[in-house]
């Protein structure tokens, strides 16, 4: 059972925190208060672990630069100019 405590406004507010937590800059008590979330919110759990190896893989995969073509319809999609 899910337990509801847990969904909405909670989880929304802390979305918030979540890079500052994974980078470590996140001030004590809201650290506290962001892991007892994560401790019981399964679905805030597997959001800052998905962001987590998001960095990692990112962080992997070194400086290179995207091929021109692919860059163009990212920046297309973004609504960005080349």
């Amino acid at each position: 059972m899910v337990n509801t405590e847990h969904e909405g406004s909670m989880c929304r507010e802390l979305v918030a925190q979540f890079s500052e937590y994974i980078d470590g800059e996140l001030e004590a008590a809201l650290c506290a208060q962001l892991e007892a979330h994560l401790a019981e919110c399964p679905n805030c759990r597997v959001m800052v672990d998905t962001v987590r190896k998001t960095i990692t893989l990112y962080h992997a995969q070194g400086n290179s630069a995207l091929p021109s073509d692919v860059q163009d319809r990212l920046y297309r999609v973004l609504r960005l100019e080349g």
